[in-house]
């Protein structure tokens, strides 16, 4: 337990003592953010704010994992996919940057990549015997996906990366939700520590990257708070989002992920439906999309919008924690290792 809260300091104290170091270094190469031209008028003052920051979330949160670490292969596996997913994130970033523009690496591309995530995380987790089982709690249904499951890996990934990226457009916004969601997956990995008599070096272990990855998170808000001084970038938000979406399938919480990543499910469903309803119907059900936009539009300060979505990140992750606690980890050995 002592490493967990270790691995976070070791990442929160080294994302912060190299804080100013790395946003010098950003602004000395003009690594500026380039705002896109349909978004909030007010968002012109942010142009060329340094961008790339998740680079620093994530040298910050591999330091403390790897000092604290057993070396399991769900918790590598699960570090390699977040580092993969802020590669493909740092390719965009680096892309917009040289390109000096707001678009990056398209869609398309992103898909195939972390398609090529996903085969990686299956080779792991089917390594691992893992059973291919959802549960569904309260009502208590577990069907077998059989071959689907490794389709269900894939979208994880890529909706909580993609949710991420969309929630990352207002200061201190995804840093915040997304440490409150690291937290929730590290708070469960933790539980299942304890309550198997401390026989299990996986949940430990995935606990460590999850409270590294949060005490990074928590160094890099020091600086991305209102107003931000720098951004976290597709690096972070990507990487971020991988994490997410690994913790998920190793914890064997896939519906929960749902829950524990409320707030970013909320933003991709906000785009979706406005590019439908706009598409079939010719009108727009927001102001803007993300849905933190149209708060935006509607006067609300980026600060109120801030604290509001971490006020709903929060009830929806003890929600999350709540019902593993009660319905999952009874069924912990059934859901995970075939026989």
């Amino acid at each position: 337990m002592v490493r967990v809260l270790v691995a976070a300091v070791i990442a929160m104290l080294i994302a912060i003592i190299l804080g100013p170091r790395f946003i010098a270094f950003l602004r000395r190469n003009a690594f500026g953010q380039h705002i896109r031209e349909d978004g909030p008028e007010h968002h012109v003052v942010k142009q060329g704010t340094p961008v790339m920051g998740g680079v620093l979330i994530m040298i910050a949160a591999s330091v403390g994992f790897l000092a604290m670490s057993r070396y399991t292969l769900p918790a590598l596996t699960v570090f390699g996919v977040t580092l993969a997913c802020a590669t493909i994130g740092f390719v965009d970033d680096f892309i917009k940057l040289t390109h000096r523009r707001s678009l990056g690496l398209s869609g398309r591309w992103k898909l195939l990549l972390l398609a090529g995530v996903t085969v990686g995380l299956g080779f792991a987790v089917h390594d691992e015997h893992f059973r291919t089982n959802v549960y569904f709690p309260i009502v208590d249904v577990r069907p077998n996906l059989w071959w689907f499951w490794y389709l269900l890996i894939f979208l994880m990934l890529a909706g909580a990366a993609n949710g991420v990226n969309l929630t990352d457009g207002i200061d201190g916004l995804a840093a915040g939700t997304g440490i409150i969601a690291l937290v929730c997956f590290t708070a469960i990995n933790v539980l299942t520590y304890i309550r198997t008599g401390s026989g299990d070096p996986n949940s430990l272990d995935l606990a460590i990257l999850g409270g590294a990855l949060a005490g990074a998170s928590i160094g890099f808000l020091w600086f991305n708070a209102f107003p931000a001084e720098v951004f976290m970038g597709d690096t972070g938000s990507m990487g971020i989002g991988g994490a997410l979406g690994a913790f998920a399938v190793f914890s064997k919480t896939e519906v929960l992920l749902l829950v524990v990543g409320g707030i970013f499910l909320i933003e991709a469903l906000s785009v979706i439906l406005q590019v439908a309803t706009f598409k079939f119907w010719g009108r727009r059900v927001f102001l803007m999309a993300p849905i933190h936009h149209h708060f935006e539009m509607k006067a609300w300060s980026e600060t109120k919008i801030m604290v509001r979505f971490w006020i709903v990140a929060a009830i929806l992750a003890a929600g999350a924690f709540a019902t593993y606690y009660q319905y999952f980890f009874d069924f912990h050995p059934e859901l995970f290792h075939k026989k």
